[in-house]
C-alpha cells in the first residue's frame, strides 16, 4: 500500500490552524528552513517523513506522510506550554534549579537521561514529550502551574522569602537561635490531631516529635544516615502532613498509632486515599513494627531503591 502525502497547507488545514503557523512551528523544531524564497527540508525534516513534490502548475513544495498530523499536533500542543526555561524566567531562578524543585515536590523525577512527569504532575498539568532528535525526555507545563500554591511557596522558601496569608512575600529575617532545651512553640491553627498531641520527644537530630513511636523511627533514620523531613506537608493543594518524607527516594512514611480511635481512622482512610490519587510512594508502620525497625523499615525501603545501611 503506497503512502499517502499532503501539502504542508493541507496538513494546517486538517489541523484546524493557518498554514503560517504551522510554518513557523516547523521552522521552530527545525524540519524546515528558507531558501532563496523558498521553503525547503531539512534533513532532520526527511527524516520525520516530509518530501519534497513537484505540481505542474503550483511548482515545487513540501509534502508529509499523513501520520504526521498526530506529531504535529502535539508540537503544536507543546508550543503553548511551558518547559523548565520558561518556568526558571518567570520565576527568575537558576534555569538548572527548577527541574531539582519540581522533582522535590513530587511532580517529575529524574530518568536515565532527562526528567518525566509524574501522576501528581500530570493532574497539575505537565505533559511528556521527548526531543525529536536525541530522544531525550523532558515536561512541559500548562499555564496554570504558574499561580500553584505549593510551587509557589517553594520558590519563595529557594530565594530566602516568606509567603504571608494573602500571597504576598515577605523578606526573611534572621531570628534568635532557641536554646536546645526549649521546645519550639506551635504556631496558631484549628485544634486538631496536631495540637492535641504535642510535638514534645526530642530525637536525637533535634526534632520534637509527637509521640515515641515516632521518636524512634527518627532516631532510626538519622543513626541510618537517611536525610528526612518531620511533618512536611505533601505538596498538593489539600491542607495533609505526612510524619516523615525522604527527599532522597520522594519516599513518604506514615505512623499508625490509633486504631482504635474511631476519628483517627477516618482521618487515616482520608491521608490513603490522597496518597493513591497522586501516585505518591508510601510506606506504612504500625505498633507491631516498632520494636522491629531494624529488620521492617531496610525492606521497606529497598523496594523504593534506598539502602539503608
Amino acid at each position: 500500500m503506497s503512502q499517502k502525502y499532503v501539502s504542508t497547507s493541507a496538513l494546517a488545514k486538517e489541523m484546524s490552524m493557518p498554514a503560517k503557523e504551522l510554518f513557523q512551528i516547523l521552522l521552530t523544531k527545525g524540519l524546515i528552513q528558507r531558501e532563496n524564497e523558498n521553503w525547503t527540508l531539512t534533513d532532520q525534516g526527511k527524516e520525520a517523513g516530509g518530501i519534497m513534490k513537484t505540481h505542474p502548475q503550483y511548482g515545487t513544495y513540501i509534502a508529509w506522510d499523513e501520520s504526521m498530523t498526530d506529531k504535529l499536533v502535539s508540537a503544536a500542543e507543546e508550543e503553548k506550554l511551558l518547559n523548565a526555561t520558561a518556568l526558571s524566567k518567570h520565576f527568575n531562578v537558576s534555569k538548572f534549579r527548577m527541574n531539582p524543585i519540581l522533582s522535590e515536590l513530587g511532580m517529575i523525577q529524574k530518568s536515565v537521561k532527562g526528567w518525566t512527569v509524574t501522576k501528581l504532575g500530570e493532574s497539575l498539568g505537565g505533559r511528556q514529550f521527548e526531543h525529536a532528535q536525541t530522544g531525550i525526555p523532558s515536561v512541559s507545563w500548562n499555564p496554570s502551574i504558574l499561580t500553584n500554591k505549593r510551587l509557589l511557596e517553594t520558590i519563595q522558601s529557594v530565594q530566602g522569602n516568606t509567603v504571608t496569608e494573602s500571597g504576598d512575600a515577605e523578606e526573611q529575617v534572621d531570628e534568635p537561635a532557641v536554646q536546645e532545651q526549649e521546645a519550639p512553640k506551635a504556631a496558631a491553627a484549628p485544634v486538631g490531631f496536631r495540637d492535641k498531641f504535642e510535638a514534645k520527644h526530642r530525637t536525637a537530630d533535634g526534632h520534637y516529635v509527637r509521640s515515641r513511636a515516632e521518636m524512634l523511627i527518627d532516631n532510626w533514620l538519622y543513626m541510618s544516615e537517611i536525610v528526612h523531613a518531620y511533618e512536611r506537608k505533601l505538596p498538593i493543594e489539600e491542607d495533609v502532613y505526612c510524619d516523615f518524607y525522604l527527599p532522597v527516594g520522594k519516599v513518604y512514611i506514615e505512623y499508625w498509632g490509633l486504631e482504635n480511635d474511631e476519628r483517627y481512622r477516618e482521618r487515616k482512610k482520608v491521608k490513603l486515599d490522597i496518597y493513591e490519587k497522586y501516585g505518591f510512594k508510601l510506606i506504612e508502620l504500625e505498633d507491631a513494627d516498632i520494636q522491629n525497625l531494624d529488620d521492617v523499615l531496610p525492606r521497606k525501603l529497598l523496594k523504593f531503591g534506598i539502602q539503608a545501611y
